[in-house]
């Protein structure tokens, strides 16, 4: 059965999906049908969605559409409110590298505010403090490709220019999936440090359920197509954790229930 979600006068959203289908036949086929995805906007201590489903299922596609990279083909997409647009729309971290690699470091970060017309030395100024929150102090002048930084590093680049763009809002398209495990793990630890200063509301796909639990507050799970929601799972665990708390009795007892219930949505028509 599929998730509705009813609106609550009472409660401002942050994002807000109602009544979302995508087809790229003339309706022919639903890739996805009837899905609605409200996550509610908690000043000072942001959220952290996670959206996991199979291959194929359209997790990357609801970020598109609040990126403002994509339109659905039938229902509304909202940010704060407001419709998704050019002026009005979250920044994403993908999965490939996406810095310009004849630009630095502190070039890539300041982007979003190079577009906005701020002045080089205040864009400069305010992208260094994200450099600094990223741990690439010292990078800055470097040129943003590979090999000069290594993925964790362009993957960090990355996080910077998102939030200098929109630090309300974060999408996160399998960002760590490229990176080995070793630089996976210190790339989890870096987004719970960031999410714990600047409260963001962060929109996390992965195939990862460990990861999934360990960042997440709330999990969606989507079934195959038509897609839609067909589980929703708060995470009870402690708001702010680090990685010893993998190791807690409950935390393998989540990440266990999630598996079986991926296997179950698998099953499903």
């Amino acid at each position: 059965m599929a998730i509705t979600f009813a609106d609550n006068p009472q409660q401002d959203n942050i994002v807000s999906l109602r009544g979302i289908s995508q087809s790229y036949d003339q309706g022919k086929t639903r890739i996805i049908e009837g899905l609605d995805l409200l996550v509610e906007d908690k000043p000072a201590q942001g959220q952290f969605v996670v959206i996991l489903g199979m291959s194929g299922c359209g997790k990357s596609t609801l970020l598109r559409y609040i990126a403002g990279l994509q339109t659905p083909t039938e229902g509304e997409v909202l940010l704060q409110g407001k419709p998704v647009g050019p002026d009005n729309r979250a920044s994403m971290v993908f999965q490939q590298y996406s810095s310009l690699p004849w630009m630095t470091v502190l070039e890539n970060v300041a982007l979003p505010l190079q577009f906005a017309g701020m002045s080089r030395a205040d864009r400069e100024e305010k992208a260094m403090e994200l450099i600094r929150l990223v741990g690439l102090s010292g990078h800055e002048r470097k040129y943003a490709q590979y090999p000069t930084l290594s993925g964790g590093q362009l993957q960090r680049v990355a996080i910077a220019r998102s939030l200098l763009a929109n630090a309300s809002i974060i999408l996160m398209d399998e960002p760590f999936g490229a990176l080995d495990i070793h630089t996976r793990l210190q790339m989890q630890e870096l987004l719970g440090k960031i999410w714990n200063e600047i409260h963001p509301t962060v929109i996390f796909v992965t195939h990862d359920i460990a990861e999934a639990v360990y960042l997440g507050d709330e999990i969606y799970i989507m079934k195959a197509p038509p897609s839609t929601f067909v589980e929703h799972i708060h995470i009870d665990l402690p708001l702010y954790r680090n990685k010893e708390i993998k190791r807690d009795k409950h935390f393998v007892e989540m990440v266990y229930h999630i598996e079986d219930l991926m296997v179950k949505v698998a099953d499903m028509k």
